[in-house]
């Protein structure tokens, strides 16, 4: 969820949604002579403006639609493991925060805002295009679907982030100076615009992508295909308004200005570092032989504020991980809402709703009654209130993931297997494995076991002997058993006697909330098995087992059971969220199959709902933070740097994306291990920033650039000894 600047710009909406999506400040001073627009119903607002906020509204789809369902796109399509799968989806948040400044340099530098919309919206269409034909399964083998999926994702990231900050700049350009409260309103329009996209998209995609199923499995190519359809109308609409828009021709980038006076500075101190040349007040003003006292002075103040912005990367760093770790955390949760089963990735979309609820909350009814109780909560107070916040939001996140690891299997080390006894035969069963302590007492007839025990080997594979008596006889055979491997003996009568089977059971949980199930077959006859209508398994007759299925979680009541003396029904209840089943097939009897279900690993016993909480914190921070952030670092520069600000608010989140790709590749751990380490990180951030707002003093603008003028006039004396070799003076 993104929520827009605040503070003296024209960007004071009636709704404060979204920060980052504006990303350049609107043009001041007289436009260029134009004919003048048509207008809406004749009022003052541009009819140009309803196509640029259609296609923002489109835009935000296409990609909030697109990123919600990438994480699990990452681990189901491809099979990457959860840290790849979330390294790569935070590196592609970090590009598309570090793209807009590319997008600015153009817009202001080249070609201006129009031409740069249209043609790197051309580019976002062509990657949602690439990457959508990338998610046919049909289509080549994985090495062709990661290509066509990563080049897609890179033209995406290009085109999102070299859009964003000329979109709204655009929209602000179609207004006549003097209607600055329609511009305003505009501006309430527009990121409503966004919030609704954002919105709509999280929570519809993860259904296209869970509940529509193509090509034998989820539809990833439908859920980007949507998104990709909306980008295409996304850009349609934008040229449809295209002969009634303003156009401004490039006026030059104010960051490209800033960098230049701070790299001549640094440079022009390295060449005088003779004692004899006096020092100066500051080493910013080792730039005033080739910039003027007006742009080093906005300089100063800029860079007081943009080191503010040091600790704010780690902020950005738990906050984007709702797409990420929060969303994988949520498939192993138990989804049933009674009327509504929800898909894991559509929790995201309690961000943007959260936000749109909070913000009239924060502004009309807790901010107003904090002033009345006379407590001076500053803006470095609230920013830091907001990472306290997101910090407690992901220290609930690491309680519910211990919660939730209590339904794992146990993690195994080398030389360890585990082994648990499934006994299909008319009486108990004394099971007795060579030099092992392991079950004491009988086993009884078809009786679930509560958990598996371990085994412990002594080497990678060692050849056991197990030891069986029933009824007064003993019975023995040999089995290899593998380290780090799950295992169930399976003992059954066969033809008048005891027998028993070693079969490989699942060493984990299935994925994305999946519900795995296999059949053995104690008949004396094959069997042919229909769960449902995309679903057939054969099974083999004396006890055989079947190969793992997946399904969605379900009651499968409908299937059949076809064998040589014909076709039953088949009931096999409910399969759960994350469960993995046996079903031995034991007999026919009254015209139906009977069946016993044993719930090999248990299902996942920890509500989504509990995620809430942790939603709720960190909305709450991210509006207490980033408007926050953004108003008063607005407030504490000149109008002509804002741009430069935004560019450095960007930067910190496309480092904080950076920060915990790393963090997934370098560092490995537990996850919840992972939640506390980012929560202690946070807090540790929270107490510097604290710490460097504490000696910050808050600046009028216009009052530095006053006392700027009187100090250059005083030190004007003292620079006649500077050297200047090579430097333009």
């Amino acid at each position: 969820m993104e929520i827009p600047p605040s503070g003296d710009t024209p960007l004071t909406p009636l709704f404060k949604t979204r920060c980052r999506d504006f990303r350049d400040d609107p043009p001041k001073g007289d436009f260029p002579l134009r004919k003048k627009s048509p207008k809406l119903c004749g009022s003052n607002y541009p009819l140009s403006i309803a196509f640029i906020v259609v296609n923002e509204f489109c835009e935000r789809f296409s990609y909030y639609g697109m990123r919600a369902v990438l994480t699990l796109y990452f681990l189901s399509f491809f099979h990457w493991d959860e840290n790849l799968s979330t390294a790569v989806y935070h590196a592609f948040s970090a590009l598309c925060y570090f793209t807009p400044v590319i997008g600015a340099i153009m817009a202001d530098s080249w070609l201006g805002k129009y031409k740069t919309i249209i043609y790197l919206s051309i580019v976002y269409v062509v990657g949602h295009l690439i990457k959508s034909v990338g998610a046919i399964p049909s289509l080549g083998n994985q090495a062709v679907h990661v290509v066509l999926s990563m080049v897609g994702l890179f033209l995406i990231a290009l085109g999102t982030g070299g859009i964003k900050p000329c979109v709204s700049a655009f929209g602000g350009d179609q207004f006549e100076e003097e209607h600055t409260s329609e511009r305003s309103k505009f501006f309430s329009i527009f990121y409503l615009s966004i919030n609704a996209g954002s919105l709509i998209s999280t929570f519809v995609t993860p259904v296209l992508r869970g509940d529509v199923k193509c090509f034998g499995e989820d539809c990833y190519a439908l859920a980007f295909g949507v998104p990709a359809a909306l980008m295409v109308l996304a850009l349609v609409v934008f040229i449809a308004g295209s002969g009634l828009y303003r156009k401004t021709p490039p006026q030059g980038n104010v960051l490209l200005e800033v960098c230049k006076c701070i790299g001549f500075a640094i440079k022009n101190r390295l060449k005088n570092r003779s004692r004899e040349i006096p020092k100066r007040d500051h080493w910013l003003d080792w730039a005033s032989e080739k910039y003027s006292k007006q742009l080093i002075g906005e300089v100063k103040m800029v860079t007081r504020v943009l080191f503010l912005f040091i600790p704010l990367p780690m902020f950005w760093a738990l906050f984007d991980q709702q797409g990420s770790r929060w969303t994988l955390q949520a498939t192993k949760m138990n989804a049933d809402f009674g009327i509504y089963v929800l898909q894991p990735d559509q929790m995201q979309f309690l961000n943007p709703l959260l936000i749109l609820v909070f913000i009239p909350i924060f502004d009309l009814g807790l901010y107003p009654l904090i002033d009345m109780c006379k407590f001076n909560f500053t803006p470095i107070r609230k920013m830091a209130t907001g990472m306290i916040l997101a910090g407690l939001a992901f220290g609930l996140a690491a309680i519910i993931e211990i919660k939730i690891n209590e339904t794992d299997m146990p993690r195994l080390v080398p030389e360890e297997s585990l082994i648990r006894v499934l006994n299909l035969a008319k009486n108990p069963v004394q099971v007795t494995i060579q030099e092992k302590d392991l079950f004491q007492q009988p086993v009884e007839t078809f009786q679930n076991p509560a958990e598996y025990s371990k085994l412990i080997l002594n080497g990678e594979q060692q050849s056991l002997r197990f030891t069986l008596q029933h009824q007064g006889l003993t019975l023995a055979f040999n089995y290899t058993v593998k380290e780090k491997s799950v295992y169930s003996l399976i003992v059954f009568e066969a033809e008048g006697s005891l027998s028993s089977r070693l079969i490989t059971d699942l060493e984990a949980k299935p994925e994305n909330g999946l519900a795995a199930v296999r059949f053995i077959n104690g008949l004396s006859q094959d069997v042919n098995l229909t769960i449902d209508s995309r679903k057939f398994i054969a099974v083999q007759k004396n006890y055989s087992p079947s190969e793992y299925s997946l399904l969605e979680r379900d009651i499968y009541n409908n299937g059949k059971c076809i064998t040589e003396t014909g076709e039953f029904p088949l009931e096999l209840g409910l399969l759960d969220f994350g469960a993995s089943y046996t079903i031995v097939i034991t007999n026919i009897s009254g015209g139906a199959v009977k069946t016993w279900k044993s719930e090999d690993i248990k299902a996942n016993n920890v509500h989504m709902a509990w995620q809430l909480p942790q939603y709720l914190l960190i909305s709450a921070g991210e509006v207490m933070f980033s408007i926050t952030g953004l108003a008063f670092s607005y407030s504490q520069s000149p109008a002509s740097m804002k741009s430069v600000l935004q560019a450095g608010w960007l930067l910190t989140v496309a480092v904080g994306n950076t920060f915990v790709l790393i963090v997934a590749e370098a560092a490995p751990m537990a996850q919840w291990a992972e939640f506390v380490l980012f929560t202690v990180l946070l807090f540790a951030v929270c107490i510097i920033f604290s710490i460097m707002g504490y000696f910050y003093v808050s600046v009028d603008p216009e009052d530095l650039e006053e006392k700027e003028e009187k100090r250059e006039t005083s030190s004007r004396g003292n620079m006649i000894g500077l050297v200047t070799q090579k430097t333009k003076l």
